[in-house]
């Protein structure tokens, strides 16, 4: 299956400082952006916002490529929310949520791509702590939310693959050609994910 590990930001290793950042501060910080960016009552701050969120990028290493990859992933929602605000508002307001949304969306990219897999869980686990009074299992949470991050890439290529299978074989209008291999791949792929925690004895309730 091919990769798309990007749809989740997969980690890029390195040292820069944005690395080295603790997770709390990162989260922090990546509230404050959303806040800012979007309590602004101009344009000015969420430009402002943009443009450093773009600066740190660079500055931690990361290719230019994961700057565009989720903004093309979420480009019909842009061009669909700017005309709608060009067509209501203006200019001035359309660009000003654009900036807003996408420098929140590279925020969030910049904050999981200089984070480990394992430090995210930890750190997942560690907030949802809290609520063990409450009932709420913290490790199953985190190992919930670890196969749905393994997930999404593999459902994603699914639909790649046999999509170019069933264009090959002149069969992209065909629906099903282009469904039922997916739903059969993706039930596999979920027996066999449960099959090997059960093997593990992972993801079962406590006494």
């Amino acid at each position: 299956m091919r990769g798309h590990v990007h749809l989740i930001a997969g980690y890029v290793p390195g040292n820069s400082f944005v690395h080295r950042t603790p997770l709390w501060l990162k989260g922090v910080l990546l509230l404050a952006v959303a806040v800012a960016c979007f309590a602004a009552p101009g344009a000015l701050l969420p430009t402002a916002v943009l443009a450093t969120v773009v600066v740190v990028h660079f500055l931690a290493g990361l290719p230019a490529s994961r700057l565009w990859t989720p903004v093309k992933l979420m480009l019909i929602f842009l061009v669909l929310i700017t005309g709608y605000q060009l067509w209501q508002f203006g200019p001035a307001a359309a660009w000003r949520m654009l900036a807003a949304i996408i420098a929140t969306v590279l925020a969030s990219n910049l904050a999981t791509a200089t984070t480990t897999i394992a430090a995210l869980l930890d750190g997942l686990t560690a907030a949802v702590r809290p609520l063990e009074r409450l009932g709420a299992d913290p490790e199953r949470f985190a190992l919930t939310v670890s196969l749905m991050l393994r997930s999404i890439p593999f459902i994603v290529g699914a639909f790649d693959d046999v999509r170019d299978a069933a264009r090959a074989r002149g069969l992209e209008r065909n629906l099903r050609a282009r469904t039922l291999p997916v739903v059969i791949g993706t039930v596999a792929y979920a027996r066999q994910t449960g099959e090997a925690l059960a093997a593990r004895g992972l993801g079962e309730a406590g006494p």
